[in-house]
């Protein structure tokens, strides 16, 4: 896996919204800010924070575009991109989008997310 490929794995299993989909992808020491505010420190927190949206959102969709690479070497990758999210909340359809931040280091030849920041789009 390239990092690339890591990021079309990672939209996918969050897409998903199916938790032992995304936990490979995401190293135990990670951190997650949400673009309200929110830090997640760790996997169990992470896996808390996602597992509470996977049960809001419905139906949801998930994707990510406009990737620009700020670094890329052997084992570690940082790059910023846009997200975007549909998806059923209490029957309502809702939606979002934001801009956010990685970095990805390889460990045991595999790419996993180390840190994550979301925001909101200016």
């Amino acid at each position: 896996m390239n990092p690339e490929k890591f990021i079309a794995e990672y939209s996918k299993a969050l897409g998903s919204q199916n938790w032992s989909k995304v936990l490979p992808l995401v190293a135990k020491n990670a951190v997650v800010t949400f673009s309200d505010g929110s830090t997640h420190l760790g996997i169990g927190q992470i896996k808390l924070a996602f597992e509470k949206n996977f049960n809001l959102i419905k139906s949801e969709k998930y994707a990510i575009s406009n990737v620009i690479w700020i670094r890329k070497q052997v084992d570690i990758a940082v790059y910023i991109f846009e997200f975007s999210w549909s998806g059923m909340i209490n029957g309502v359809r809702h939606s979002g989008a934001g801009v956010g931040t990685s970095v990805i280091i390889k460990e045991n030849d595999m790419w996993q997310l180390l840190s994550e920041h979301l925001g909101k789009k200016a």
